[in-house]
Protein backbone atom coordinates (compact mmCIF):
# COMPACT_ATOMS: atom_id res chain seq x y z
CA UNK A 1 0.00 0.00 0.00
CA UNK A 2 1.53 3.32 -0.57
CA UNK A 3 0.42 6.88 1.25
CA UNK A 4 1.02 10.00 -0.56
CA UNK A 5 2.66 11.91 2.39
CA UNK A 6 2.34 15.91 2.30
CA UNK A 7 4.31 18.07 4.69
CA UNK A 8 4.29 21.57 4.57
CA UNK A 9 6.91 23.67 6.21
CA UNK A 10 6.96 27.69 6.02
CA UNK A 11 8.87 27.95 3.36
CA UNK A 12 8.34 24.94 0.99
CA UNK A 13 5.95 21.96 -0.03
CA UNK A 14 6.84 18.22 0.16
CA UNK A 15 5.00 15.49 -1.42
CA UNK A 16 6.01 11.99 -1.17
CA UNK A 17 5.11 8.56 -2.47
CA UNK A 18 6.39 6.00 0.19
CA UNK A 19 5.76 2.78 1.19
CA UNK A 20 6.53 0.23 4.46
CA UNK A 21 8.56 -2.61 4.25
CA UNK A 22 10.08 -4.45 7.07
CA UNK A 23 13.73 -2.96 6.02
CA UNK A 24 12.02 0.29 6.55
CA UNK A 25 10.24 2.64 3.95
CA UNK A 26 10.90 2.69 0.34
CA UNK A 27 10.55 6.21 -1.58
CA UNK A 28 8.82 5.57 -4.85
CA UNK A 29 8.78 9.46 -5.86
CA UNK A 30 9.12 12.67 -4.36
CA UNK A 31 8.66 16.38 -5.77
CA UNK A 32 9.79 19.42 -3.49
CA UNK A 33 8.23 23.25 -3.60
CA UNK A 34 11.95 24.18 -4.00
CA UNK A 35 12.01 22.86 -7.68
CA UNK A 36 9.26 25.19 -8.81
CA UNK A 37 11.44 28.11 -9.86
CA UNK A 38 12.91 25.57 -12.48
CA UNK A 39 9.33 25.87 -14.35
CA UNK A 40 9.04 29.47 -13.41
CA UNK A 41 7.53 30.00 -10.11
CA UNK A 42 10.19 31.84 -7.84
CA UNK A 43 7.89 32.89 -5.09
CA UNK A 44 5.75 31.73 -3.17
CA UNK A 45 6.49 28.70 -2.72
CA UNK A 46 4.31 27.42 0.61
CA UNK A 47 0.81 29.12 -0.67
CA UNK A 48 -2.39 26.67 -1.48
CA UNK A 49 -1.20 27.13 -5.15
CA UNK A 50 2.47 26.04 -4.39
CA UNK A 51 1.07 22.96 -2.83
CA UNK A 52 -1.11 22.37 -5.67
CA UNK A 53 1.72 22.44 -8.24
CA UNK A 54 3.68 20.28 -6.11
CA UNK A 55 0.83 17.89 -6.22
CA UNK A 56 0.62 17.92 -9.58
CA UNK A 57 4.69 17.57 -10.16
CA UNK A 58 4.47 14.45 -7.77
CA UNK A 59 1.63 12.75 -10.02
CA UNK A 60 2.87 13.51 -13.19
CA UNK A 61 6.42 12.38 -12.51
CA UNK A 62 5.64 8.91 -10.56
CA UNK A 63 3.63 8.10 -13.58
CA UNK A 64 5.85 9.17 -15.76
CA UNK A 65 8.30 6.51 -14.43
CA UNK A 66 6.11 3.63 -14.04
CA UNK A 67 4.92 4.86 -18.07
CA UNK A 68 1.21 5.51 -17.14
CA UNK A 69 1.60 9.77 -18.11
CA UNK A 70 0.26 8.93 -21.23
CA UNK A 71 -2.90 6.67 -20.12
CA UNK A 72 -3.93 9.10 -17.25
CA UNK A 73 -3.26 12.92 -18.33
CA UNK A 74 -5.49 13.63 -15.14
CA UNK A 75 -7.62 17.22 -15.10
CA UNK A 76 -6.57 19.22 -17.72
CA UNK A 77 -9.63 22.10 -17.94
CA UNK A 78 -11.46 22.91 -15.28
CA UNK A 79 -9.25 22.98 -11.76
CA UNK A 80 -11.63 24.14 -9.34
CA UNK A 81 -14.08 20.70 -9.88
CA UNK A 82 -13.34 17.58 -7.90
CA UNK A 83 -11.83 15.42 -9.69
CA UNK A 84 -12.17 11.24 -9.96
CA UNK A 85 -9.65 9.32 -12.03
CA UNK A 86 -11.48 6.22 -13.87
CA UNK A 87 -9.80 3.55 -15.63
CA UNK A 88 -8.53 3.29 -19.32
CA UNK A 89 -10.08 0.30 -20.77
CA UNK A 90 -7.69 -2.76 -21.38
CA UNK A 91 -5.01 -0.38 -19.72
CA UNK A 92 -3.16 -0.87 -16.28
CA UNK A 93 -5.55 0.78 -13.66
CA UNK A 94 -4.53 4.17 -12.62
CA UNK A 95 -1.50 4.57 -10.10
CA UNK A 96 -3.57 4.45 -6.40
CA UNK A 97 -2.21 5.70 -3.28
CA UNK A 98 -3.55 7.20 0.47
CA UNK A 99 -3.18 10.52 1.60
CA UNK A 100 -0.68 10.97 5.03
CA UNK A 101 -1.24 14.32 6.07
CA UNK A 102 0.91 13.56 9.33
CA UNK A 103 0.48 16.03 12.14
CA UNK A 104 -1.10 18.83 10.18
CA UNK A 105 -4.58 19.80 10.96
CA UNK A 106 -7.18 18.76 8.49
CA UNK A 107 -9.39 21.99 8.56
CA UNK A 108 -11.38 22.97 5.49
CA UNK A 109 -8.90 24.57 3.08
CA UNK A 110 -5.42 23.50 4.67
CA UNK A 111 -2.82 23.25 2.61
CA UNK A 112 -2.16 19.55 2.63
CA UNK A 113 -5.60 19.61 0.50
CA UNK A 114 -4.02 21.88 -2.18
CA UNK A 115 -1.09 19.21 -2.59
CA UNK A 116 -3.88 16.51 -2.40
CA UNK A 117 -5.89 17.87 -5.93
CA UNK A 118 -2.79 18.74 -7.17
CA UNK A 119 -2.07 14.93 -6.93
CA UNK A 120 -5.89 14.06 -8.04
CA UNK A 121 -5.84 16.53 -11.20
CA UNK A 122 -2.06 14.80 -12.03
CA UNK A 123 -3.94 11.39 -12.55
CA UNK A 124 -2.95 9.62 -9.39
CA UNK A 125 -6.05 7.66 -7.52
CA UNK A 126 -6.29 8.92 -4.30
CA UNK A 127 -9.54 8.37 -2.18
CA UNK A 128 -11.23 11.95 -0.61
CA UNK A 129 -13.59 13.94 -0.13
CA UNK A 130 -14.33 17.73 -1.69
CA UNK A 131 -15.56 18.55 1.80
CA UNK A 132 -12.11 19.56 2.86
CA UNK A 133 -10.78 22.03 -0.79
CA UNK A 134 -10.92 25.84 -0.26
CA UNK A 135 -14.29 26.70 -1.20
CA UNK A 136 -16.43 24.30 0.20
CA UNK A 137 -19.67 25.73 1.63
CA UNK A 138 -21.06 24.07 4.66
CA UNK A 139 -23.83 25.77 4.66
CA UNK A 140 -24.78 24.92 1.04
CA UNK A 141 -23.14 21.41 1.30
CA UNK A 142 -21.20 21.98 -2.04
CA UNK A 143 -17.70 23.48 -3.32
CA UNK A 144 -17.52 26.65 -5.04
CA UNK A 145 -15.13 25.84 -8.04
CA UNK A 146 -14.55 29.64 -8.71
CA UNK A 147 -13.38 30.18 -5.52
CA UNK A 148 -11.63 26.68 -5.59
CA UNK A 149 -9.81 27.43 -8.66
CA UNK A 150 -8.87 31.20 -7.72
CA UNK A 151 -7.10 29.50 -4.42
CA UNK A 152 -5.45 27.13 -6.90
CA UNK A 153 -4.29 29.76 -9.92
CA UNK A 154 -3.59 32.39 -7.59
CA UNK A 155 -6.79 34.35 -8.10
CA UNK A 156 -6.62 34.99 -4.40
CA UNK A 157 -3.24 36.22 -3.84
CA UNK A 158 -4.17 38.99 -6.68
CA UNK A 159 -7.55 40.19 -5.06
CA UNK A 160 -5.62 40.15 -1.65
CA UNK A 161 -2.53 42.48 -3.14
CA UNK A 162 -5.07 44.65 -4.82
CA UNK A 163 -6.49 45.25 -1.55
CA UNK A 164 -3.72 46.11 0.32
CA UNK A 165 -1.73 48.11 -2.33
CA UNK A 166 -4.76 50.74 -2.13
CA UNK A 167 -4.97 50.23 1.47
CA UNK A 168 -2.26 50.30 3.17
CA UNK A 169 0.90 50.69 0.39
CA UNK A 170 3.48 50.39 2.94
CA UNK A 171 2.22 46.93 3.94
CA UNK A 172 2.16 46.25 0.20
CA UNK A 173 5.10 46.92 -0.71
CA UNK A 174 6.73 44.89 2.47
CA UNK A 175 4.63 41.85 1.98
CA UNK A 176 5.33 41.58 -1.50
CA UNK A 177 8.95 42.92 -1.93
CA UNK A 178 9.90 39.42 -3.10
CA UNK A 179 7.66 39.70 -6.01
CA UNK A 180 8.03 42.71 -6.44
CA UNK A 181 11.97 42.38 -6.90
CA UNK A 182 11.44 39.61 -9.04
CA UNK A 183 9.39 41.53 -11.16
CA UNK A 184 6.10 39.45 -10.77
CA UNK A 185 2.98 41.52 -10.51
CA UNK A 186 0.58 39.82 -8.01
CA UNK A 187 -2.53 40.60 -9.72
CA UNK A 188 -1.22 38.67 -12.94
CA UNK A 189 -0.32 35.33 -11.00
CA UNK A 190 -3.13 33.31 -12.80
CA UNK A 191 -1.63 33.02 -15.71
CA UNK A 192 2.12 32.46 -14.55
CA UNK A 193 0.39 29.39 -12.52
CA UNK A 194 -1.54 28.30 -15.65
CA UNK A 195 2.11 28.42 -17.70
CA UNK A 196 3.47 26.74 -14.58
CA UNK A 197 1.36 23.89 -14.87
CA UNK A 198 1.73 23.38 -18.49
CA UNK A 199 5.72 23.31 -18.02
CA UNK A 200 5.35 20.49 -15.32
CA UNK A 201 3.01 18.76 -17.03
CA UNK A 202 5.25 18.79 -20.30
CA UNK A 203 8.32 17.93 -18.16
CA UNK A 204 7.82 15.96 -15.16
CA UNK A 205 11.10 14.07 -14.93
CA UNK A 206 14.13 15.15 -12.28
CA UNK A 207 17.60 15.28 -13.43
CA UNK A 208 19.81 13.86 -10.86
CA UNK A 209 23.15 16.52 -10.45
CA UNK A 210 26.18 14.83 -10.75
CA UNK A 211 28.44 14.93 -7.49
CA UNK A 212 31.60 15.79 -8.00
CA UNK A 213 34.48 14.05 -5.69
CA UNK A 214 36.62 16.88 -4.23
CA UNK A 215 40.03 17.63 -5.09
CA UNK A 216 41.07 17.18 -1.21
CA UNK A 217 38.83 14.67 1.16
CA UNK A 218 38.35 16.07 4.62
CA UNK A 219 39.50 14.16 7.62
CA UNK A 220 37.21 14.39 10.57
CA UNK A 221 39.45 12.10 12.73
CA UNK A 222 42.96 12.19 13.57
CA UNK A 223 44.59 9.45 11.83
CA UNK A 224 46.07 6.65 14.58
CA UNK A 225 49.74 6.70 14.52
CA UNK A 226 51.58 3.81 14.13
CA UNK A 227 53.94 2.36 17.21
CA UNK A 228 56.76 3.48 15.97
CA UNK A 229 55.56 7.27 15.42
CA UNK A 230 54.48 6.63 19.33
CA UNK A 231 57.61 5.88 20.31
CA UNK A 232 59.36 8.78 18.99
CA UNK A 233 56.57 11.23 19.94
CA UNK A 234 57.32 10.02 23.21
CA UNK A 235 61.14 9.99 23.45
CA UNK A 236 60.69 13.55 21.87
CA UNK A 237 58.46 14.91 24.95
CA UNK A 238 60.51 13.98 27.22
CA UNK A 239 63.84 15.27 25.86
CA UNK A 240 61.67 18.34 26.19
CA UNK A 241 60.96 17.62 30.15
CA UNK A 242 64.46 17.06 30.68
CA UNK A 243 66.33 19.80 28.67
CA UNK A 244 63.64 21.78 30.38
CA UNK A 245 64.77 20.34 33.78
CA UNK A 246 68.71 20.85 33.36
CA UNK A 247 67.61 25.18 32.63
Amino acid sequence: MCCTASRISNRYVTCQIVYATIAGDVTVAAAYSHELPKYGLSVGLANYSAAYATGLLLARRVLHKFNLGEVYEGNTEDPGKDYQVEQAEGKPRPFRCYLDVGLARTSTGAKVFGALKGALDGGLDIPHNEKRFAGYDKDDKKLDTETHAQYIMGGIIGEYAAELQEEEPEKYARQFAKYLAEDIDPEDMEDLYKELHEKIRADPVHVKKERKVPAEAKKWKTPKMSYEERKANLVAKLNALKSGADE
